[in-house]
Order: structure tokens, then sequence, then C-alpha cells
């Protein structure tokens, strides 16, 4: 199922292979937009590492407990050729022009993750600095 342009619910499935519950739609689809945003703006494509996580998945991984991955309101992305500190800063300089939903920027040496929570949220992986 095509959620957008460029990305489609398969790619939000949980990495144990659990499907994004039907309840949760509505948060995938708004996570997509925003994400789609981000896409037409670098013009490049957006790898999806992480969306939906089951509980069961988020505990084998050790998780946090509320993570929003848990909703499908959450991705960890790459961009190819892109450096994750000019992903993140990019992604809250749209959030700040209102271009962007607010929600979680967490920067990691790999990986971005972006959420659709409602409010900001920042931090830095292990080993990663402001």
């Amino acid at each position: 199922m095509k959620l957008s342009e460029n990305f489609s619910l398969s790619e939000f499935r949980c990495n144990d292979g659990t499907d994004v519950p039907e309840e949760y739609m509505d948060n995938v689809k708004k996570l997509t937009e925003n994400l789609q945003i981000l896409r037409d703006i670098i013009g490049k494509p957006i790898i999806v590492i992480s969306g939906y996580r089951s509980p069961d998945y988020n505990k084998k991984i050790s998780g946090v407990k509320r993570s929003q991955h848990m909703l499908a309101k959450a991705a960890d992305i790459i961009i190819r050729g892109m450096d994750t500190r000019d992903v993140a800063n990019l992604i809250k300089d749209l959030i700040k022009q209102g271009k962007m939903h607010s929600g979680g920027v967490g920067l990691y040496e790999t990986f971005v993750h972006y959420d659709v929570r409602g409010r900001n949220a920042r931090w830095y992986g292990k080993g990663m600095k402001p």
C-alpha cells in the first residue's frame, strides 16, 4: 500500500515482520506525510531502518518503554550521502519553519530518529554531542 509518492506501508513494518496495526494507520500516515516533505526538499531517497515496533520487539531490543515507534509515530532514517547531524538539523529547521510537524529528533552516529509526537523533544545517542 502506497502512503505517499515515495513511501509504502511495508517500509514501516516492524523488523520482526509485524504489520502496522490498523488503529495506528493515521499515525503512520502523518509520519509519512512529514517524511515526504523532507524527501521533496532534499531530493534524495530516505531509508527507513526502523518504523513501527511491536511491544515485544521493542522490549527485545531494549527500546524505551514509551517509544513512539510502538504507536507508529516514529522512524529511524538514513539518507545516503548526508551526515546524520545535517539531517537532524534540517528536520529541526523545517519544524521551526512550520513545514514539518513538531516532534522528537534524536541524533545518532548512523541514523536520525524523527517522530510526530506533537511536541519537541531532542536527544543525542551514545557518543554524540550537541
